[in-house]
C-alpha cells in the first residue's frame, strides 16, 4: 500500500521538520503486520514529496486471530489488506508519524500552525459506499478530490469495476489536520478494523475527530462506522458532539439574561419583517437548527415556498417533529453544508443566515463564500452576526471571549462592513448595513445584519 505526500512552496524541504523524517534518508520501520518503507522520491526547494511503503505479511495475517470476531475459513488467507488503505495504514500513521499527527515541531514549531499546499495520495482506496460517499465525507472538509475507480481485473473488463479508488486530495491546510482527517476517514471508507473495537477507540475519535467532526454533515456514518457499529458507543459520541439545540441562532444563549432573549427573538423579526418588505415568495433558512425562524417565516401567508437546512441531523428531526405538528406543506427540512455544492439550495428568492457565519472556520470562509453568492446567488441574502465591540457589555465577557465556545471568530462593525462590501463588489451585489438590537452610543448594537441584492437588471422573477 503506498501513501505519498507532496508539499508545494518556498523552502518545500521543510516538510521534514513537520514529519520528523529527514530528505536524504531511506528509513525502514518494523510493525507487528509488516514493514513500513519511508523515502522521499522528490526533494527540491519548491517541492517535496514524501513516501509510505506499507509491506504486509500476508502470513502473519493469517495467524492473527482478533478478539470478538469470527472469521470465515477463507478470510485469513484471501482478502484485500497487503494492497488498500485500511485500519493497518492508520495503525502505521499513529505509529510511525506521531509527532506530525499530533501537531509537534521542537526544532521548527512555527510551521505546525502553518497552512500548506499539501497533496495527499492513497494509491488504492476501498470506498463501501461509491464515490458519492468519498465526495461527502472528503468535500465538506474544504478538500480537492481527484478519483480514478479501479476496474476488479483489467485483463476481465466485462467483471466491471471494483470498490476502490485512487485517491489524490489537494487543499492549503495544516499538516497535523490532514493526518488527522486521514486517520479517521480511512477506516470509515473501508468500514472495517483489524482490531477488537473498544472504549479506547472513543478517546482516539473525539482526539483525532477534533472540533471539525462535530459540524460534519456526515458525522454519523462517520462515528457509526469508525466504531465499527456499536451502537452503545457511537450514541455516546454522538451525544458529545451534537451541537445545542438552536446553538446556531442563538448564539448568546450562554449569557442567559433576558436582554439576549429578547435580541434573539428581535433578530428573527426583523429578518422576517425585511423579506416581507421585499416581496420575496420563497426562503432558504441555512443553519435553521431548532426552527424558531422557520416558526416565523410560516406564520407569513404571501412566502409561498419555505426551506431549512442544518448539519446536525440530530437538531433537524427535533425540527421535523414541530414541523410534523404544523402540518405547513410550504415547508421543507433537509440536511446539508455549506462548505460543499448542494443543488437543493438554489431556486429561492431569499437566502437567510442567522448567526451562523461565525461558526465557520476563518479559512474555509472562502468556500463559503463561493457558495453562497456564486452556486445559489439568490437575488437577496441576509446574514446576521453578533458584534465583537458590544461584548464588553455583557457581565461574563467584560475580560473578552466569545458569545458561544462554538463560535471561530466575531467580527466588529467595521470588520464586517469591510467583508460585505468586498463580496458585494466581487459577486456583482449590493449591500446595506442594519443594527440589531439596542444601539450603545460608542459600542454600537449587539447584532449586525447585512442585506445583499444583485443588481436590478439580473433579478428575474
Amino acid at each position: 500500500m503506498l501513501f505519498t505526500l507532496t508539499y508545494e512552496g518556498q523552502d518545500a524541504t521543510d516538510l521534514g521538520y513537520l514529519l520528523h523524517k529527514n530528505p536524504s534518508r531511506v528509513q525502514e520501520f518494523e510493525l507487528p503486520f509488516g514493514k513500513v518503507h519511508l523515502f522521499y522520491p522528490e526533494a527540491t526547494e519548491t517541492r517535496c514529496t514524501f513516501a509510505m511503503l506499507l509491506d504486509i505479511d500476508p502470513i502473519s495475517l493469517s495467524r492473527v486471530e482478533e478478539k470478538g470476531n469470527r472469521r470465515s475459513p477463507l478470510e485469513p488467507y484471501v482478502n484485500d489488506r497487503p494492497y488498500v488503505a485500511s485500519s493497518y495504514f492508520t495503525t502505521m500513521l499513529s505509529k510511525v508519524l506521531s509527532t506530525a499527527l499530533n501537531g509537534t515541531c521542537n526544532k521548527r514549531p512555527e510551521l505546525v500552525e502553518a497552512a500548506l499546499d499539501l497533496t495527499a495520495e492513497l494509491s488504492v482506496l476501498p470506498s463501501r459506499g461509491g464515490e458519492g460517499l468519498l465526495r461527502r465525507l472528503w468535500e465538506p472538509l474544504g478538500y480537492q478530490l481527484e478519483l480514478t475507480r479501479l476496474a476488479l481485473d483489467p485483463t476481465f473488463p466485462q467483471w466491471g469495476d471494483s470498490p476502490y479508488y485512487q485517491l489524490i486530495l489537494r487543499q492549503k491546510i495544516r499538516l497535523s489536520e490532514l493526518l488527522s482527517h486521514l486517520y479517521v476517514l480511512v477506516p470509515v471508507l473501508d468500514n472495517d478494523k483489524h482490531y477488537f473495537t473498544s472504549e479506547d477507540e472513543l478517546e482516539k475519535l473525539q482526539r483525532h475527530g477534533g472540533e471539525w467532526l462535530a459540524n460534519h454533515p456526515e458525522k454519523e456514518i462517520i462515528v457509526g462506522r469508525y466504531l465499527r457499529h456499536q451502537k452503545k458507543l457511537a450514541k455516546q459520541v454522538l451525544k458529545d458532539l451534537s451541537p445545542v439545540e438552536g446553538q446556531l441562532e442563538n448564539s448568546e444563549s450562554m449569557l442567559d439574561s433576558e436582554k439576549t432573549v429578547r435580541l434573539h427573538e428581535l433578530r428573527h423579526q426583523i429578518v422576517v419583517d425585511k423579506l416581507v418588505e421585499l416581496g420575496v415568495r420563497s426562503v432558504l433558512d441555512l443553519g435553521c437548527g431548532s426552527g424558531q425562524l422557520l416558526q416565523k417565516l410560516r406564520q407569513v401567508r404571501t412566502f409561498e415556498r419555505i426551506a431549512g437546512t442544518d448539519v446536525s441531523l440530530s437538531v433537524l428531526q427535533k425540527t421535523q417533529n414541530k414541523l410534523e405538528r404544523w402540518e405547513d406543506p410550504r415547508i421543507q427540512l433537509f440536511q446539508s453544508s455549506l462548505l460543499y455544492g448542494d443543488k437543493r439550495h438554489q431556486g429561492y428568492e431569499a437566502t437567510v443566515l442567522v448567526e451562523v457565519l461565525e461558526h465557520i472556520e476563518l479559512d474555509r470562509l472562502p468556500m463559503v463564500e463561493h457558495q453562497l453568492f456564486r452556486e445559489i446567488r439568490s437575488p437577496y441574502i441576509l446574514l446576521t452576526t453578533p458584534n465583537r465591540e458590544y461584548n464588553q457589555l455583557y457581565e461574563g465577557l467584560k475580560d473578552g471571549g466569545f458569545r458561544h465556545p462554538d463560535h471561530r471568530f466575531e467580527w466588529t462593525r467595521n470588520d464586517f462592513q469591510s467583508w460585505g462590501e468586498r463580496i458585494a463588489k466581487e459577486y456583482g451585489y449590493q449591500v446595506r448595513f442594519f443594527p440589531l438590537g439596542e444601539e450603545d452610543e460608542t459600542l454600537g448594537a449587539p447584532s449586525q445584519m447585512a442585506l445583499f441584492h444583485i443588481v436590478e437588471k439580473e433579478i428575474l422573477r
